[in-house]
């Protein structure tokens, strides 16, 4: 049997940290008609919450339509929670923008009261982050805080210590992707995750290895302490997603 977490985060009647692991579908869609029908596709795969990930989005800087296309994603997806990130280019985010307009367009996606779930970056400065956490206190959002590594594994200390660090600065959920070499490292990533589970940290815990060789913490993560994982609807979003028809399946035998 899987271990919980000892605090659960509950959305819209998802559970996050308790008996199951959540899955996540993620929409990388560029203008609003390819982002609604992208968003139907995913609803009818049954996921148990969508990704906006708003840094793909053509007119990311138009910060009134964007809101405009988050109320009509928001009314497509009926009570289905919603994560929204504006994901920094330094972790992964697929096109740079200013911290400034990062700020303003995250704060006002919350504001609008369309956002259940907001993902940020830990390594933004701490006024970036206390204002996203003060917003989502406000309005009723939970906040992930998050670290992403596309170039390597760290060592178990230093995830460990990340995953403490997102809990101390605030975080609902906290979350680490990291990018293995070998299966050494995939190792390291699972050990690191049970540790926290296990020892540490008592909020739910998101944790990935990216990549061919990663796909076995997308699978099997919640079995050492991962609360969600990432699967691939229409597309991708980082290296290693797995379709949710083969996720689910390979699922379905570990979590009985």
């Amino acid at each position: 049997m899987r271990i919980q977490s000892g605090i659960k985060v509950i959305v819209n009647g998802r559970i996050f940290g308790g008996p199951l692991p959540l899955i996540c579908l993620p929409l990388v869609a560029k203008d609003r008609s390819a982002l609604l029908l992208q968003a139907a596709e995913s609803i009818r795969l049954n996921p148990d919450l969508l990704e906006w990930r708003i840094d793909a989005y053509d007119q990311v800087q138009d910060i009134s339509g964007c809101l405009t296309a988050l109320d009509a994603l928001k009314a497509a997806m009926e009570s289905m929670p919603l994560i929204f990130t504006c994901r920094s280019h330094t972790e992964g985010g697929f096109r740079i923008l200013s911290q400034e307009v990062r700020l303003e367009l995250i704060t006002a996606a919350i504001g609008s009261g369309g956002v259940d779930i907001v993902d940020i970056e830990m390594g933004n400065a701490p006024s970036f982050v206390e204002a996203v956490r003060q917003a989502a206190r406000t309005n009723g959002a939970k906040l992930i805080l998050s670290y992403h590594n596309f170039e390597t594994t760290p060592d178990e200390d230093f995830i460990h210590d990340q995953l403490v660090k997102a809990r101390d600065m605030g975080a609902d959920i906290a979350k680490l992707a990291v990018m293995p070499k070998d299966y050494a490292d995939v190792l390291t990533l699972l050990g690191a995750t049970l540790k926290a589970r296990t020892r540490t940290v008592n909020i739910p815990i998101v944790t990935m290895a990216m990549g061919p060789e990663g796909g076995l913490t997308r699978v099997a993560g919640g079995l050492f302490g991962s609360d969600l994982t990432f699967a691939m609807g229409s597309e991708a979003s980082a290296p290693g997603q797995i379709p949710i028809e083969a996720l689910r399946q390979a699922m379905t035998v570990l979590y009985r």
